[in-house]
């Protein structure tokens, strides 16, 4: 079965991007480019699925809710 989990992108100081899945608490990942990192947060994403698997646990469904804020500055 395929499931879609939500993936942010954010630009370091060094300019990286770092690639967060925050469904799945802790999978980060990186790259140089947007693509780069976007392949690597799928594979951080498939080997924590793995491991959970392998723990008996079955991976969380997207719970995870993105909206934005308006702060006055």
């Amino acid at each position: 079965m395929e499931k879609t989990y939500l993936v942010t992108l954010t630009p370091d100081e060094d300019g990286w991007i770092v690639a967060e899945c925050p469904g799945l608490p802790g999978c980060v990942s990186q790259g140089r480019s947007r693509e780069e990192a976007l392949a690597n947060i799928r594979e951080a994403i498939q080997a924590y699925i793995e491991t959970l698997k392998d723990q008996g646990i079955e991976p969380p469904s997207q719970p995870t809710e993105i909206t934005q804020i308006r702060i006055a500055s």
